[in-house]
């Protein structure tokens, strides 16, 4: 049996209906999320040692600590490290809602044309944590704690203490998250409408210089970590232009196909009408 995507819901439900459904759909979508934090809040210890991971590699053997120094501090981390992870265990389950909610207002090709974004969405999101994670923070940690030795005849010691680390790593994440998120958002422009591949390609220069100023802001300062998210931007961009690409030519060619297929009854009405004898 093939898979077939239904069009669009003919019937018109009163707004109080829409108005459930969509309390229904919420109220799904925080159950979840509540029940992914409580798990996660279970299992916060190795879950935020796998955060702490990469700093720990960092660090000489032997050496390196997290501090706090606020009493309830480690207690909010732990509740921020939970409520971040049941929010990225929960997300399959919240899109789910969001397009059950969304999809019987649209036609078939529609939903054909939003699928596939739906689908690249959590998949760039997570090569972006994952090249921030894996790559982007021990390169990060090892340059700032070069920093640490002797001044001045005193030591200069790293002692990070549990919540500016976790929001660095939670910047981290969040930063190459979302913005490999870059070609979603261009592709939906030019589904929409809004920007042609030609303006795109046009103002290369200015998104080049849009991308590094990017980086530098949403990076911490060093030369590394901005080069490191910077280029797959780019990469990410050019392969956006290519797909931009590859649709309008088949948005050009299915076009050609309707106006030949539209012409042809004419063209074959008028042959008819040529080889008709007159009538007497």
């Amino acid at each position: 049996m093939a898979f077939e995507i239904k069009d669009i819901d003919e019937s018109k439900a009163p707004l109080l209906d829409h108005l459930v459904e969509l309390r229904t759909r919420l109220m799904r979508s925080i159950l979840a999320l509540i029940v992914a934090f409580g798990v996660c809040l279970y299992f916060v210890d190795p879950i935020f040692g796998f955060l702490i991971h990469p700093l720990r590699e960092a660090f000489p053997d032997g050496e390196g600590q997290l501090i706090f120094t606020k009493l309830p501090e480690v207690f909010f981390v732990e509740l921020k490290v939970a409520l971040f992870a049941g929010f990225m265990v929960s997300f399959p389950v919240i899109a789910n809602q969001l397009w059950a909610f969304v999809a019987p207002g649209l036609y078939a090709n529609e939903k054909k044309a939003f699928l596939p974004f739906l689908i690249a969405t959590p998949v760039l999101f997570l090569s972006g944590a994952a090249l921030a994670y894996f790559v982007v923070m021990p390169i990060a940690f090892l340059f700032f704690l070069g920093f640490g030795g002797e001044t001045g005849g005193l030591e200069i010691q790293a002692l990070p203490s549990v919540g500016d680390y976790l929001n660095t790593v939670m910047q981290f994440i969040l930063a190459f998250g979302l913005t490999f998120l870059l070609p979603v958002l261009l592709m939906l422009l030019h589904r929409a409408g809004i920007v042609t591949r030609e303006q795109l390609v046009g103002a290369r220069r200015y998104v080049i210089v849009g991308v590094v100023a990017l980086a530098a802001i949403v990076t911490p300062p060093d030369p590394g970590s901005q080069v490191i998210l910077a280029v797959p931007l780019l990469l990410l961009f050019e392969g956006s232009l290519l797909l931009m690409r590859l649709q309008d030519s088949k948005g050009k060619s299915e076009k050609e196909e309707g106006d030949a297929g539209a012409g042809k009854p004419t063209s074959q009405a008028n042959q008819d009408k040529a080889t008709t004898p007159p009538s007497p």
